[in-house]
């Protein structure tokens, strides 16, 4: 079994790239995402993580969703909304992971103590490991980041050079080089995929498409109405970096084209100037890709709308795995959390943040009470 720290790694640094596209016309502004043992949704204004315990119980980690777009309404405008949409996304998504990654390790030491309960595990140890947490998340989230802009970023770039193609002034350059992106994105995909801790993870990826999918569908959320729906759903990240993938290559391809950055520059110094402006020029090209998928949204029956999903569709066959009753009643779980508190504290209107966290434990469904929300409610 893999240890949380080391899934969670895996985890952020695809995280970096499979975060959710919400405003699509046709859908709900709810997304998710799987973390470990359980699934995180946020609406437009609550955030919920739950997770599956070894008591059978489903723990449910409750906040209001308060970001820097509710507080300054110009980060909502075209082209900003989506840069923020990528930051909010990724800050989520981290939240998500290093908290279940904090839950796996208490588990673990709860099933150490199952396991050989003739040992007495030192309670003031375990205090200090949980001291320590906050230190090793930090260092694994950083690692994290290095490790996926460099899989991502670094080793295309290089890879691209060393195949010939040196002129990073020409659209071949930047051709090949989302090419190679695209290949090494699909190889991790499907290398980790193999792995059965991550294998548990896209089945809980594929119970958060099957609830979203049932509550856009106007179903009631119950586990049966949710089996029907596939594991697959058009507004995964999956979607969104094939095209993100393919903007870059235009954008890149333009402003470096344009611009002969580093010219004076021994050759090796200037392509990681080059690199370094990549990562920056993510944000904006995050922002366009967005706004252009917006659009596809708000026309999804367009052929062209439908060939943008197909990529993403068909790698979300490796991302998402068919899961049990069980994990898509953790998953069902969250998304019924997430629109009972939208309803009951009407957080739509409130002008500042007014819940605080709040962690609480269940035993079903039944548990958490029902809201009045419908689709409408969500489509912006």
């Amino acid at each position: 079994m893999l240890m949380p720290r080391i899934r969670c790694l895996i985890l952020v640094s695809l995280n970096l790239l499979l975060f959710t596209v919400k405003e699509k016309q046709k859908y709900s502004s709810i997304g998710g995402q799987a973390v470990i043992e359980g699934v995180m949704m946020r609406s437009p204004h609550a955030f919920v993580i739950a997770l599956r315990l070894l008591s059978k119980k489903i723990r449910l980690r409750k906040d209001q969703w308060y970001g820097a777009s509710n507080k300054h309404k110009i980060l909502k405008k075209p082209f900003l909304r989506g840069i923020m949409a990528v930051i909010e996304s990724m800050a989520n998504g981290i939240v998500a992971l290093n908290y279940s990654a904090n839950v796996a390790m208490q588990e673990e030491i709860l099933r150490e103590q199952q396991a050989h309960p003739e040992k007495k595990i030192d309670r003031k140890k375990s205090d200090q490991l949980s001291e320590k947490i906050g230190i090793a998340t930090f260092i694994t989230m950083a690692f994290s980041l290095l490790f996926g802009i460099g899989l991502f970023i670094f080793i295309p770039h290089w890879f691209t050079i060393l195949l010939g193609h040196t002129d990073v002034q020409s659209f071949e350059f930047h051709l090949v080089d989302g090419l190679m992106k695209s290949i090494i994105f699909v190889l991790y995909i499907f290398l980790i995929g193999l792995l059965p801790d991550i294998k548990k993870i896209f089945q809980y990826h594929g119970a958060e498409h099957k609830a979203i999918a049932t509550f856009e569908a106007g179903e009631e959320l119950t586990i049966s109405n949710a089996q029907k729906h596939s594991t697959l759903h058009p507004r995964c990240g999956t979607s969104f970096i094939f095209f993100l993938i393919f903007i870059s290559i235009l954008i890149f391809s333009i402003i470096f084209a344009s611009i002969n950055i580093g010219s004076l520059l021994p050759f090796w110094t200037k392509h990681i100037v080059i690199i370094f402006l990549k990562i920056l020029l993510m944000f904006p090209v995050a922002g366009i890709s967005y706004e252009i998928i917006k659009i596809a949204g708000a026309y999804p029956n367009t052929w062209w709308s439908k060939v943008i999903s197909i990529p993403g569709m068909v790698l979300q066959k490796i991302t998402t795995k068919e899961p049990d009753d069980n994990q898509v009643e953790v998953a069902i779980s969250s998304i019924k959390t997430v629109l009972f508190l939208e309803d009951k504290f009407t957080l739509k209107e409130q002008k500042e943040k007014i819940l605080k966290l709040e962690e609480i434990e269940v035993d079903s469904l039944d548990e958490i009470e029902k809201s009045g929300l419908k689709l409408s409610d969500f489509l912006e």
